[in-house]
């Protein structure tokens, strides 16, 4: 399925200035990751795929950018009481890391049916870790209680100004390493990666398209373009662990301004998907960063026009080995 909408852009608390700030306070601390190409994908796809190999930066996953900035802009005050906040894994990991390299302390909300590869990395980052209920309920209101308890500062996932211009400087790096993208795509989770990828790309590639993907049990970022407002995320039902959380305030604000479309895709696509990465490029993704890739490979994507030269970005590569799904 795919949902168009684009509304007159407005201004929001991130800019291409802060994506540029957080890239400086990220350099030769995180990994300047590679763009990587594949000709079997290529021809699958149609067209030209560069995928920004966001499964090889610290903890895994591009959420260390967006955790690092928000983290190095507390003030002395506030990073003495330490940081908290609620995560299925790899923004968990993300703030727990960059809190441990800060020398502060780290308070981290999990559900309790979070992957044990992504449990036992925080534990490793020295966070103390609480477990809820694995329902977007929980996990505000225990992080409530941590924070009152603590008066630790908290890192939304997503909402968050810092984290999103954090999380846009992995497309600004894109953006730098391949000349002439005609079109970017993302997945959208809680919408951070996708809202600084937004703000990126327009401000540095005004005519590119910008899609994001969703599994179609997770699909509240397509259903809210698609009825012009921001509607829950009910009952996630998807193996894209990443993928399950719903849209904030200002992600949605700046998505339902700045994206072409969302694509949806089922979870057996997104296997497949993750599967062919494995095999064809020999590199490890997780079920959300094989999201994009799975648009990209339907008989829909394919049939748009005027797209030859597309910018993916691979998320992460946390996966629980003992429960591949292939």
């Amino acid at each position: 399925m795919v949902v168009s909408h684009q509304t007159p852009m407005k201004k929001y608390s991130a800019s291409i200035d802060d994506v540029r700030a957080a890239a400086k306070r990220i350099k030769g601390i995180g990994h300047r990751t590679p763009v990587l190409t594949n000709e079997t994908l290529d021809l699958l796809a149609g067209r030209k795929l560069f995928f920004k190999c966001e499964n090889f930066q610290k903890v895994g996953a591009f959420k260390f950018r967006g955790g690092w900035n928000a983290v190095s802009l507390l003030s002395d005050d506030e990073a003495s009481k330490g940081v908290c906040t609620h995560s299925s894994g790899n923004h968990a990991q993300a703030v727990a890391y960059a809190a441990m390299m800060k020398g502060i302390p780290s308070y981290i909300v999990m559900p309790n049916n979070a992957p044990k590869v992504k449990l036992n990395a925080v534990k490793n980052y020295k966070a103390k870790i609480t477990l809820c209920e694995p329902t977007l309920e929980a996990r505000r209101t225990t992080l409530d209680d941590i924070a009152e308890k603590t008066g630790a500062t908290v890192i939304h996932p997503f909402n968050n100004p810092n984290v999103i211009a954090g999380q846009g400087t992995a497309a600004l790096e894109l953006i730098e390493d391949v000349e002439n993208l005609d079109a970017v795509i993302a997945p959208i989770g809680g919408g951070g990666l996708m809202s600084g990828t937004c703000i990126t790309t327009r401000s540095l590639l005004p005519n590119a398209k910008l899609y994001g993907a969703e599994p179609e049990g997770a699909d509240d970022a397509y259903r809210s373009l698609k009825e012009g407002k921001r509607l829950p995320q009910e009952n996630p039902n998807t193996i894209c662990d990443g993928l399950l959380t719903g849209l904030g305030e200002n992600t949605w604000n700046i998505l339902k301004n700045h994206l072409n479309a969302i694509h949806t895709v089922t979870d057996d696509e997104v296997i497949k998907a993750m599967k062919l990465v494995w095999e064809r490029m020999k590199i490890i993704i997780e079920p959300s960063s094989a999201t994009p890739v799975a648009v990209v490979l339907s008989d829909k994507f394919k049939a748009l026009e005027g797209i030859e030269n597309i910018g993916i970005i691979l998320t992460g590569g946390n996966v629980e080995l003992s429960k591949l799904p292939f």
